[in-house]
């Protein structure tokens, strides 16, 4: 299957992007189309043996910045490399599309080209969280909807089940609302509305849930609700603590010996735990109720975050999501 990529977008250049794409082409099987400047992605895939009949390069002259409007630079630039990437979903040329560039211009260029799924009032975008028992939770909505309605974070829920049931594997994955307080009445007018509509329906709904619990050190569950508000502030505080935790970490480390000789010792174990709650793994963060795939990557994607996300792109086709979406809402509604 065809996969767009784009290329342009990010902050590090094309370089990461596209030797992720290689890797997913050689360890997943999947077919890439890249999406950027031409004369640069060609010398960068000449170089390359073993992708012959994989690999294929549109031409996009124009790139979206990470501080542009997304509604106007969509609006403006109708050659931008996240542009052309969703004309080739649109088109069935692509099966999906990854971007590590202008989350907003992802959004507004998804919506513009491929619009909703069936009974969909607002696309979400889903990010798995690494925890200690080695399987993510995965939170919605972490910022497509600043904005937001009760019904709206039912159908996050809905989604979000669906996408930790088929990508993440997990039995009927349990289901909690993010509030200021486990008990149910806690949280503000719009969760406790959303609750209500929760447990009427036929999901493993277990109420709310507090931010300790979104580790899995409290109440256990797979599936963390939240608007987009609150959802991109969490999302963001938790990638500032585990820099600063490792950074502390280090500063702690030189001032010492005696710490110098333990971090050797435990060096095997911490590198163990960088890359067990590295958020690369998961590559990146879907957009949920598209009618397409789209995937979200960092503006500072590694190789290996590209190449992940392009695996779960794959298996998102494979697994048919937004079949089983569409299904599921016209089901509770």
């Amino acid at each position: 299957m065809w996969i767009a990529v784009d290329t342009a977008g990010g902050d590090l250049g094309p370089e990461p992007i596209v030797a992720g794409a290689i890797m997913a082409i050689k360890e997943h099987n999947v077919k890439v189309i890249l999406v950027g400047d031409e004369r640069h992605l060609d010398s960068l895939v000449s170089k390359q043996k073993g992708v012959a009949g994989s690999i294929e390069i549109e031409h996009a002259s124009q790139v979206v910045g990470m501080h542009e409007s997304p509604s106007k630079s969509v609006r403006a630039k109708k050659d931008s490399s996240i542009a052309v990437a969703t004309k080739l979903v649109k088109s069935k040329n692509a099966v999906g599309l990854f971007s590590p560039g202008n989350t907003g211009a992802s959004m507004a260029s998804a919506l513009t080209e491929l619009g909703r799924l069936p009974q969909v009032k607002r696309p979400v975008i889903v990010t798995p969280i690494p925890r200690h028992t080695k399987r993510a939770a995965v939170l919605v909505d972490a910022g497509a909807n600043v904005d937001s309605k009760p019904e709206y974070l039912v159908q996050s829920a809905i989604m979000g089940e669906i996408y930790s049931r088929e990508i993440i594997k997990v039995i009927n994955p349990k289901i909690g609302i993010l509030s200021n307080g486990e008990e149910e009445g806690k949280g503000n007018e719009l969760s406790i509305k959303a609750y209500e509509k929760l447990k009427k329906l036929p999901v493993n709904f277990v109420g709310n849930v507090e931010g300790r619990d979104i580790f899995g050190e409290g109440k256990q569950v797979d599936v963390i609700v939240t608007d987009g508000f609150v959802g991109n502030i969490v999302i963001k505080a938790i990638e500032g603590t585990a820099k600063a935790i490792f950074n502390i970490l280090k500063s702690n480390i030189k001032e010492s010996n005696l710490a110098k000789t333990g971090a050797l010792l435990l060096k095997p174990t911490l590198q163990a735990v960088k890359e067990q709650m590295d958020h690369s793994n998961y590559g990146g963060a879907p957009l949920l109720g598209v009618n397409g795939i789209v995937m979200i990557g960092h503006g500072s994607s590694s190789a290996w975050a590209v190449k992940n996300a392009l695996k779960i792109t794959k298996e998102f086709s494979q697994h048919h999501i937004n079949d089983h979406i569409v299904n599921n809402l016209q089901a509770f509604s």
